[in-house]
């Protein structure tokens, strides 16, 4: 996938969450519909077999409840591309990445091998399946892990195992970590924690400057990896430093100069995304004069920073949505020249399927902890919109995308508001601005909303002065609007699978809290239906003025 990453820590971030946002673009030519749903534990599968590599892998019987942004459209496997499992753990993949042929040459790609003739002839030869890959991270993964920790493991495990057919990068968060991984050749990896006070910025590139072998094959405080690359370093000679003692010692390196690659296209499609972002959220630095230490086309522009200001839920929104505004590279600008606007691949492009901005929020109880803030289509010209996670349905609006083109889709009628304002972006841009405007503080209100009537409830079901909900009074006008949870009693401070029915497996709390934010998905789904509904309206008809067979002569 032609992805943009952005991670931020939690000291970061404007309320303490962790943050991981992702835009999932398809290939050149290619748009791939997207739908939410919930996978319930009886949905997941015990025996696991990928479509595209047909690798097969046996699953435990303990997965918990999770919610993904899967391809809607069958083909191509799940390629489940970001989620929230119940336990408050978030995944995004894949970042796809590229790895340079002296890895490739050290540790081939695991792909799948089609058998050759027929059975029982001299030159038959049966099927080798390939390893796992973008198509199958989050499916073996993310149901089965407590922590983001633990998730990058289980991740290392399966590929140390299974191998993979493809290089990518993998974001995995709980509410204190965030973790990212990069795969190195066919079976080995490196993963590094993103500094509490730092964002990391992945264009499409492997992305990591700085690893710390002592530590991850030690403590792994900041730094995990395969458990023998070291060795697979050394033996493969890929230590490029220039030491007396470099070829015989592996300590801390530059992983982007021993397995990356530095290419013309990087310079076009990766490195000016990675410039632009940083600009943007250090922005009193010098970016643009013939002297800026960084420029779009910089190979050392920094994994990670630490902002000048904590992140908003706002400014991942422009950044995923940005096509380099304020620059001569804006393909809707007016600076520069047509070359210069159309030079550097922008992060909001065409073939954007869906964004998911994953936020894990340490103020609220386990049962409501996480939204995904989520978008479908063409960034510069649709909005994120918060969603619970913790649910086991999602709207129909969002699900129930099918291969026919349908208004009553999220995800075509915002395709179809792009196709319709791009051509005339500037006398469209007022009416997407307010749209993403509203949409995005009912949001905000909504949430805040509910996170106050669910302490409300636990308030009232809690003895006086105890509970997570003690101190935070909820009057009715705060909660009139959310059905099923003034009078609910459920308690939202409570594990999750505590107390769990014999039946379902599941504890009459947890189905409580699942049933009030299965109501508040509903209820933001509707708004975002209406606002979404008019936008279209408003884009047809300032879009239908401006056809190119226009006259404004009539009979009347």
């Amino acid at each position: 996938m032609s992805c943009t990453t952005l991670l931020v820590g939690k000291s970061a971030t404007i309320d303490g969450s962790t943050m991981i946002a992702r835009n999932d673009d398809s290939g050149s030519g290619r748009y791939d519909p997207k739908r939410f749903i919930a996978v319930n534990p009886c949905d997941q599968p015990r025996h696991y077999r990928s479509e595209l590599s047909h690798v097969s892998i046996d699953l435990s019987d303990d997965p918990c409840r999770y919610s993904i942004v899967p391809n809607a459209l069958p083909g191509r496997g799940i390629l489940a591309e970001c989620g929230i499992s119940e336990r408050n753990i978030a995944m995004s993949a894949t970042e796809t990445i590229a790895v340079n042929e002296r890895v490739l040459g050290a540790d081939p790609m695991v792909e799948l091998q089609p058998a050759h003739g027929n059975p029982g002839d001299d030159d038959y030869r049966p099927e080798i399946p390939g390893g796992i890959g973008e198509e199958d991270f989050i499916t073996l993964v993310l149901p089965y892990v407590h922590s983001a920790r633990e998730g990058v493991r289980r991740l290392g495990e399966l590929l140390e195992r299974f191998g993979t057919y493809e290089a990518n990068g993998i974001a995995i968060a709980d509410v204190d970590d965030v973790w990212y991984v990069e795969t190195i050749g066919g079976h080995h990896w490196i993963a590094k924690r993103v500094p509490d006070d730092c964002y990391a910025a992945i264009p499409n590139q492997l992305g990591l400057d700085d690893f710390d072998v002592e530590d991850a094959l030690g403590d792994a405080r900041d730094y995990m990896c395969s458990a023998d690359l070291a060795e697979f370093i050394r033996v493969n000679h890929l230590d490029r430093g220039m030491g007396a003692d470099s070829l015989n010692r592996v300590g801390r390196f530059n992983p982007r100069t021993l397995f990356g690659t530095r290419t013309t296209k990087d310079h076009i499609y990766n490195t000016p995304r990675a410039w632009y972002m940083e600009r943007y959220l250090n922005p009193s630095e010098d970016w643009d004069s013939p002297a800026a230490r960084y420029t779009p086309i910089s190979d050392d522009i920094p994994w990670c920073r630490r902002p000048e200001n904590r992140v908003t839920v706002e400014d991942v929104a422009f950044l995923m949505a940005s096509h380099f505004e304020d620059t001569p590279y804006d393909p809707y600008g007016t600076r520069g020249t047509d070359e210069t606007r159309h030079r550097y691949r922008p992060i909001g492009i065409n073939r954007t399927g869906q964004m998911g901005l994953l936020q894990i929020r340490p103020y609220e109880p386990e049962a409501n902890r996480s939204v995904m803030w989520l978008q479908y289509g063409s960034g510069p010209f649709t909005t994120l919109t918060p969603f619970y996670t913790n649910v086991r349905d999602t709207p129909a609006y969002l699900r129930d995308t099918g291969a026919e083109v349908s208004t009553d889709s999220f995800y075509w009628t915002s395709r179809i508001i792009a196709a319709l304002a791009d051509p005339h972006y500037v006398s469209n841009s007022n009416a997407i601005e307010h749209y993403r405007e509203n949409v995005m503080s009912h949001g905000h209100t909504h949430i805040a909303r509910v996170d106050a009537a669910l302490r409300g409830a636990t308030s009232a079901g809690a003895s006086a002065g105890t509970g997570a909900g003690a101190g935070h009074a909820v009057s009715c006008a705060d909660i009139e609007d959310v059905e099923g949870i003034k009078h609910s009693g459920v308690r939202v401070d409570a594990p999750v699978g505590a107390a769990d029915d014999a039946a379902s497996g599941e504890s009459a709390d947890c189905r409580t809290a699942c049933d009030a934010l299965e109501q508040a998905n509903q209820q933001m789904a509707d708004y975002l239906r209406s606002q979404t509904q008019e936008l279209l309206s408003k884009v047809l008809y300032t879009s239908s003025n401006l056809m190119r067979n226009a006259f404004a002569m009539s009979d009347r």
